[in-house]
């Protein structure tokens, strides 16, 4: 008699627990079986079109280019006509002390530093410096002033210019790894996601195939097959993995929206990944990275790789600042020379010692040149230094990127040497797990040992997906230390 009462407690006490777990069980059945009808794969191409479109960063990048090309059209300002005219007058007691009207159009040229010059000046009056009087018609003057020491190789404008164009390089070689570098980051926000859903997906399957087996034991308990105990435990498995997958709901919810972060539409709105979205597919099989993606992008990265490139842009610019600086160093020796003449007109006929002839000129001569030159050789000197550490800046970053590219390959190989270890070793713990349901079914076996080998399952392939996500994240990371991006068809 006691034992059949100690038989129906437990009878009872197992469908009070029975009825909590189908509680449970259903709501999450629900969920489950609503998603794969309005899942939609959002695969990294998707992402690459969206962001290469829209992303803001990207758009601010593309102003670097166009902010150094504003430069050299400021630069080029230096050699635009400038059109000079001035006017003066003074008239008291009935007495015109002075009229003088000056122009000037002066034209800057770029060979030899010289500036052409055309003018025209009128200054009569009763007091007017004789050598500056004119006729009532004026004089007309063409001439040339040119440097022939200091500023005939190169001077300031000249300088300024040609260290502007080469700065539109180191800009764009500057915009390419900004854009390099949002880039990567985007691909391993979008791989952490792929993970956070695998591990998700892995972890509610846990949970579905821990609720089944409740539910057989709760229905062989029913009928004394199984003892009480069994269900408990089986109980307990559900409900580990109930928190489990509430945990792993909540990081991919935070994956999801680290990743919505670089999605933006036309209008510059931002936008939300949806709950619904599925990442893509990734194949099952790795092999080892050909040598040749080694080769190539070693060979890319010494010749384009940014940092590279915006070092060879610095020496660029400092081989001109130097020419510059020996130029500075020479003495200062302008000649200006202009022929002048009555004529104001095409059309008027003038007497011809009054017209443009080599002996109607007016010419000058300015000298001067610092006698120590310490500010010019100390200056020179500040170059050449500046030239020698870029040279060792050279030579260390472009070891440090071959290294950098050369680990990452040897990361990328280690990953898929793993990966393909431990796919066989998923294969094998399923062996195990399928053979310890056929013992239990058998009565040869424990639920503790098949709950263990299924957890342990279910850990392998976290870990698989784990694998994966880090190979597809070191991919991206040997593309960007060789100074260039992953695109997604190379996936």
């Amino acid at each position: 008699m006691d034992r059949i009462l100690k038989r129906l407690y437990e009878i009872a006490m197992f469908l009070l627990l029975l009825g909590n777990i189908y509680d449970v069980s259903a709501q999450n059945t629900v969920a489950v079986k609503m998603q794969p009808d309005t899942a939609k794969v959002f695969a990294l191409e998707d992402l690459q079109l969206l962001v290469f479109r829209y992303h803001p960063v990207i758009k601010q990048a593309a102003l670097l280019s166009e902010t150094a090309r504003a430069n050299v059209l400021q630069s080029l300002g230096y050699f635009d006509p400038e059109l000079k005219s001035g006017f003066g007058r003074k008239l008291f007691g009935d007495t015109e002390y002075y009229n003088k009207w000056s122009n000037e159009l002066k034209i800057p040229l770029w060979l030899a530093g010289a500036d052409l010059k055309v003018g025209y000046d009128r200054n009569v009056g009763t007091y007017v410096n004789p050598e500056s009087r004119t006729n009532g018609q004026g004089l007309s003057a063409v001439g040339l002033s040119i440097p022939l020491g200091q500023g005939l190789i190169i001077d300031a404008r000249r300088n300024t210019l040609r260290q502007s164009r080469i700065m539109v390089q180191y800009a764009e070689a500057e915009q390419l790894k900004q854009i390099n570098s949002v880039w990567y980051d985007i691909v391993k926000d979008y791989w952490n996601w792929y993970y956070a859903y695998k591990q998700f997906e892995l972890v509610n399957e846990g949970v579905l195939l821990a609720q089944r087996r409740f539910e057989a034991l709760s229905r062989q308990t029913i009928i004394g097959d199984k003892p009480a105990i069994d269900s408990v435990e089986a109980y307990i498995t559900v409900q580990e993995r109930i928190i489990q997958k509430e945990k792993t709901a909540i990081e991919l919810q935070n994956a999801r929206l680290v990743l919505s972060n670089h999605l933006w539409n036309e209008v510059g709105n931002p936008l939300e990944l949806p709950a619904d979205a599925l990442p893509e597919l990734v194949r099952q099989t790795f092999s080892k990275p050909n040598k040749f993606l080694l080769d190539t992008l070693l060979g890319q990265a010494s010749d384009q790789h940014p940092e590279l490139v915006k070092l060879r842009t610095k020496g660029a610019q400092l081989a001109i600042e130097r020419s510059y600086r020996q130029e500075m160093m020479k003495p200062k020796l302008n000649v200006t020379g202009n022929l002048i003449s009555s004529r104001t007109d095409f059309g008027s006929s003038i007497p011809a010692n009054y017209d443009f002839n080599w002996s109607n000129y007016k010419f000058g001569v300015e000298l001067a040149f610092p006698l120590f030159l310490r500010s010019e050789r100390g200056k020179l000197r500040e170059v050449k230094i500046k030239q020698q550490e870029l040279n060792y800046d050279l030579q260390q970053f472009g070891r440090e990127i071959k290294n950098n590219i050369t680990a990452s390959y040897n990361d990328l190989s280690a990953y898929s040497a793993q990966l393909n270890v431990q796919i066989k070793s998923i294969e094998n713990q399923q062996l195990l797990v399928n053979g310890e349901n056929q013992k239990f079914s058998l009565g040869e076996s424990t639920l503790f040992l098949i709950n263990s080998r299924e957890s342990k399952l279910i850990d392998m392939k976290i870990k698989q997906e784990s694998m994966i996500a880090g190979y597809q994240k070191t991919l991206a990371e040997l593309y960007y230390k060789a100074g260039t991006r992953q695109f997604a068809r190379q996936n």
